[in-house]
């Protein structure tokens, strides 16, 4: 059977506290990626150390984004006997990469893992830069990461959203011929943790048509921790087929 990652994707909320890294690990064993995507880790540097403590000594290599000040930063970190990745790129708010399986004859595909701003005039710069990256990465594309966007009315249990920005999302959605993996089982994966809450569907993970032909079988789904505001999501590239009843 052919071998395809599992991704976990994460916003974490900081990597600076140990007990947090120690949380986090204990979700990347449970979830047995061999490929992660952390948003918000709230570091200017990130050292062997860190990575060997939050995700494991499996993850032998990794490429990070760094933090401005305690904002942002996005660490991707994998399993080198299992993937291959190759030519980084980055901008302000993403980190880019091609992603190969050496057990897999098949043409690589580009990964982006991305971390939007909260003013709307970086937000709109955000948007440019995926469009930007769209272009020096020719091929099969995924997206996945914390956008702090939403480009539907449903992606907010309440009615206090942004239509501007929510147009601009959707055009860059549409001109880049994006599509959304589909979530099992959740339709909200941000809480302000209030009462009453508000949920907001702000993670997610957006892939082109010819990246959906490598992995049709793909199942995408939310996992519990109480670690951050954020669920993490976990993108089994090649699910197990599901067992026949007898």
């Amino acid at each position: 059977m052919e071998h395809n990652p599992r991704v976990l994707i994460w916003n974490v909320r900081g990597l600076n506290a140990r007990a947090r890294r120690t949380a986090v690990r204990s979700l990347v064993v449970t979830a047995n990626a061999s490929l992660v995507c952390l948003q918000e880790t709230k570091m200017a540097l990130i050292c062997s150390s860190t990575v060997l403590e939050a995700l494991g000594s499996e993850f032998d290599d990794y490429v990070y984004l760094l933090a401005q000040g305690t904002r942002g930063g996005i660490l991707l970190a994998w399993k080198s006997r299992e993937i291959v990745i190759s030519d980084p790129l980055f901008t302000a708010n993403t980190l880019t990469a091609r992603v190969s399986t050496p057990s897999v004859a098949r043409t690589s595909w580009w990964i982006t893992v991305v971390y939007g701003p909260q003013p709307d005039e970086a937000k709109i710069a955000f948007l440019q830069e995926l469009c930007n990256t769209r272009m020096d990465c020719v091929g099969p594309w995924m997206i996945c990461g914390d956008f702090n966007l939403i480009y539907r009315d449903e992606d907010k249990n309440n009615r206090n959203v942004n239509r501007r920005m929510i147009g601009r999302f959707r055009r860059t959605i549409n001109d880049l011929a994006l599509k959304e993996v589909y979530l099992n089982g959740r339709r909200y994966m941000w809480s302000n943790e209030q009462s009453p809450p508000t949920l907001v569907h702000l993670d997610r993970v957006l892939c082109t048509a010819d990246w959906e032909e490598l992995h049709g079988e793909c199942h995408l789904r939310c996992l519990a921790s109480v670690v951050s505001d954020h669920s993490p999501l976990l993108l089994d590239c090649s699910p197990m087929p599901p067992a026949h009843r007898r």
